[in-house]
C-alpha cells in the first residue's frame, strides 16, 4: 500500500497540495492521509476526487508518537508529531511502512506531503 501524507494551512489551494505532490514525487498511489480535523477541507476533497482516490482521516492518537525525518515545533506542539505530511503517511500505511519520500514543501509553502509505501508480507 502506498499513501500519500498531507499537511497544510487553512485555506491552502488544490493546486498547492498537487505541488506538493508533485514534489515528493506523486507516482501510483492508494490513497491520501491527513489529520481527521483536515480531512473534509474542500482543497483535499477536490484533489482526492480528481486523483480518484480515498482520504483517511487519521485521528490524533494515530499520529501523535510517530517518528518523522523532519521536524517542525509547531507541527509537534500541535499534533504531537514531527511533521504532519510525514507521520500520516506512515500510520496511513499501516505497521511495517517506511518513507519513501520525506516531507516536501508547495512552492507557495502553504503544503506539505510525504509518502509511505507497506509491502504485504
Amino acid at each position: 500500500m502506498r499513501v500519500a501524507g498531507l499537511g497544510f494551512r487553512r485555506g491552502t489551494s488544490a493546486a498547492a497540495l498537487g505541488d506538493a505532490l508533485a514534489r515528493a514525487g506523486g507516482g501510483r498511489l492508494d490513497a491520501l492521509a491527513t489529520a481527521a480535523e483536515k480531512a473534509t477541507a474542500p482543497a483535499l476533497r477536490h484533489l482526492a476526487e480528481a486523483m480518484n482516490l480515498p482520504i483517511l482521516a487519521l485521528p490524533p492518537e494515530a499520529l501523535a508518537g510517530v517518528p518523522t525525518a523532519t521536524h517542525s515545533p509547531r507541527v509537534v506542539a500541535r499534533f504531537g508529531t514531527g511533521s504532519l505530511a510525514e507521520a500520516a503517511a506512515l500510520a496511513g500505511a499501516g505497521p511495517g511502512a517506511r518513507l519513501i519520500a520525506p516531507r516536501t514543501v508547495s512552492a507557495d509553502r502553504t503544503a506539505t506531503a510525504a509518502i509511505a509505501e507497506r509491502i504485504p508480507s
